[in-house]
């Protein structure tokens, strides 16, 4: 499906705030209807759609996600795009999945995190990521974003995907699978809580596995754009809080974006968040602190607006 394809489908099942009839279109790369990506994306069009001036409105378009949304967004097929801070630094450095095509891209502001969920029954004997070995692991679906944080991890814990049985499913068959027993581990980089997790704690007791915090530092000393986050333990029902490494999610645009705009819809999202809450619940998790932690440079209009 191209671009302007999914720009009438996504009319289709968008809804929401409508702008002023004449007014610019700008379009948000998301990902699938089915993700977490598109009703954030529903949510800023129907923010930016109420509280900006009327000469532009925003409309969410459906594409792969976080891997495709920097290439949309430098090649002009939309204005802004969300992705996670890792990709975003790839792609300003032509690094990973854009090897060779460095990119102008500008971050305008921070979104909800997605962590590595890494999760064993709690009466497993896997305790640590070192314990994966031998083990049959859900590493989510070819090409997923949980893949990304393995080709990062397991050098650390001297270990490949040879030393693990990997299952290569959704999120939802992964966690399945997990409380069918064919499964030792299942994981997933997803927001949380995460739908495929809490199906799998209603039928048992889980538990996260954690990492070594010598590991744990040297992962994050070489990928930047990682960071840590604290999981209630009453998000799963599980025994105890936990500490897993995730990275915050963020909105994209071309650097060259005017300034006007960008003035609005920053003002827009972020002057508002009680209201971004209020319509999607990963709008609680959106801590603007985390705009210094970007990993890629903030347009400058925005870098202002966070005080920088």
């Amino acid at each position: 499906m191209n671009i302007m394809t999914q720009v009438v489908a996504t009319l289709g099942v968008a809804c929401g705030v409508a702008a002023p009839l004449g007014a610019e279109e700008l379009r948000i790369g998301t990902a699938s209807i089915g993700g977490a990506f598109f009703p954030v994306g529903q949510t800023i069009s129907n923010l930016v759609n109420a509280r900006a001036d009327g000469n532009f409105s925003i409309v969410p378009i459906v594409t792969q996600g976080s891997v495709q949304n920097p290439r949309l967004v430098n090649d002009g097929e939309v204005d802004l795009g969300i992705t996670s801070a890792d990709l975003a630094a790839d792609a300003v450095a032509g690094e990973g999945a854009y090897q060779g095509s460095t990119m102008q891209l500008a971050a305008l502001g921070p979104l909800h995190p997605s962590i590595l969920h890494m999760i064993v029954p709690a009466d497993s004997d896997i305790h640590t990521f070192d314990d994966l070995r031998g083990k049959r692991v859900a590493v989510g679906p070819a090409g997923g974003g949980t893949l990304g944080f393995l080709n990062k991890i397991m050098p650390i814990h001297d270990m490949t995907m040879d030393d693990i049985t990997p299952s290569f499913l959704s999120y939802g068959d992964g966690f399945s699978q997990l409380s069918d027993g064919n499964v030792d581990a299942a994981l997933a980089l997803s927001g949380y809580p995460a739908a495929a997790v809490m199906q799998a704690a209603a039928s048992e007791e889980l538990r996260m596995i954690d990492l070594r915090p010598e590991n744990l530092a040297q992962i994050l000393d070489q990928n930047p754009a990682y960071s840590t986050f604290d999981i209630p333990a009453d998000i799963y029902d599980m025994g105890q809080d936990s500490t897993v490494i995730g990275v915050t999610n963020m909105l994209i645009l071309r650097s060259d974006m005017d300034d006007g705009q960008v003035g609005q819809i920053v003002s827009a999202i972020y002057d508002h968040l009680d209201e971004f809450t209020a319509e999607n619940a990963n709008g609680a998790q959106i801590d603007k602190s985390r705009a210094t932690q970007l990993a890629i440079p903030l347009h400058p209009v925005a870098a202002a607006y966070f005080g920088q």
